[in-house]
């Protein structure tokens, strides 16, 4: 799987000019189904904001459609021109962060976004992106110095200490979370000694502490997640509204546009807590089919990653997948009130054009991995 250490060389041997078909599909159809419950759960939002049931999705499929143009073209690319300037998107999304606090807007009492006429963005998003091409980049230079502190754990500390750091001063926990966690897994994946992930696991513990502690809403959360009913009315209103909508969705579901709770009961229905909706629409038997569907494709993510032929491709491919895996995760966590409130939209389903080209961005890179890297046969000759 990594007998080969060069991408450019690989590039060169294995380009096949198909892509992935179960992964394409998959991707296809849970952006598809994604547009459709946001439509659903953002129709009487719509209405009340902007007199038009159907603004915010016209916006969304917009973004869609550019978005699948955009993975089918990205996944046309040679991969390798990822490998050179990872570094640099790194170092922009870096500079990125620095500048929220100084040019960025508030939404909800955080600064996270910069406003670039009609379109917000978060610095977070493309900061991760960064971070795991990055990580790729610099272990597949120094795989055999990877059992080293210098360069098996040294670096990749900074880097994530660093944009930690910036993410602390936006107050956004969850991105925070992410960060860490991607940069832990892809450090193991890559080399790094166990004894350094564990020191680093035990420091990340003591920063989740430090930060719940010291950022009073954090807490607040904490709270109303233990016992939303204790604040009904405020910190736990959400939660409860989110629980109203999952249990009322029974075994088979209200219906498809049958959400009682979308009609302004539950905030943020057609964003971060868009998967209650669906729960309450769709039922049990949809919301599960639906996390199939994600687990399908994670899966496939996971299994281009192992099939890759050198080492740059696995570790981005998986990455990029563990990075998909743990907002589907934090997200229904949430949603369903497994863990505390931390801001995750779902992706593919939640609101948010720049969020979503992104997303597809993302799978456009795994894409173009399956072309270069992967060879037919390895992956059963499905390819398109």
């Amino acid at each position: 799987m990594l007998s080969h250490n060069n991408p450019q060389r690989q590039t060169q041997q294995n380009a096949t000019g198909l892509l992935d078909l179960p992964f394409l599909l998959l991707v296809v159809l849970l952006t598809l189904g994604g547009l459709l419950m946001m439509f659903s759960a953002s129709y009487a939002r719509a209405k009340w904001d902007t007199d038009n049931p159907a603004y915010y999705f016209v916006r969304q499929a917009g973004f869609a459609a550019a978005g699948i143009i955009i993975m089918l073209i990205v996944g046309r690319l040679n991969y390798f021109i990822w490998y050179r300037i990872a570094l640099l998107i790194l170092g922009g999304s870096v500079f990125l962060l620095f500048l929220v606090p100084i040019a960025g807007v508030e939404v909800n009492g955080a600064k996270r976004w910069f406003q670039l006429g009609p379109i917000q963005f978060q610095p977070s998003e493309i900061a991760k992106l960064g971070m795991v091409l990055a990580f790729a980049s610099m272990m597949a230079v120094w795989q055999d110095k990877m059992e080293t502190f210098h360069y098996g754990v040294l670096p990749y500390a900074v880097i994530m200490a660093v944009i930690a750091g910036l993410l602390y001063l936006e107050r956004h926990l969850s991105a925070t979370l992410i960060i860490l966690l991607i940069g832990a897994m892809m450090m193991l994946i890559g080399g790094t000694q166990k004894k350094w992930l564990i020191l680093g696991l035990l420091i990340g513990v003591a920063f989740l502490y430090l930060y719940v502690n010291t950022k009073g809403y954090a807490g607040d959360r904490i709270a109303a997640w233990k016992d939303p009913w204790s604040d009904p009315l405020d910190n736990g209103y959400q939660a409860i509204q989110s629980r109203y909508a999952i249990g009322s969705g029974g075994f088979l579901g209200l219906g498809l546009g049958r959400s009682r709770q979308k009609y302004l009961y539950l905030p943020e229905e057609h964003n971060d807590y868009i998967f209650a909706i669906v729960c309450e629409e769709l039922g049990f038997v949809g919301a599960v089919g639906i996390l199939l569907l994600f687990a399908l494709l994670i899966l496939r993510g996971y299994w281009i990653a192992i099939h890759a032929r050198d080492r740059f491709s696995t570790l981005a491919a998986a990455g990029l997948t563990t990075k998909l895996a743990l907002q589907v995760f934090f997200n229904v966590g949430v949603v369903s009130g497994l863990l505390p409130p931390t801001g995750i939209s779902l992706p593919f389903f939640s609101y948010g054009g720049t969020a979503l080209l992104l997303q597809l961005f993302e799978m456009g890179i795994i894409l173009s991995i399956s072309r270069w890297c992967v060879n037919n046969d390895s992956l059963g000759g499905k390819k398109a």
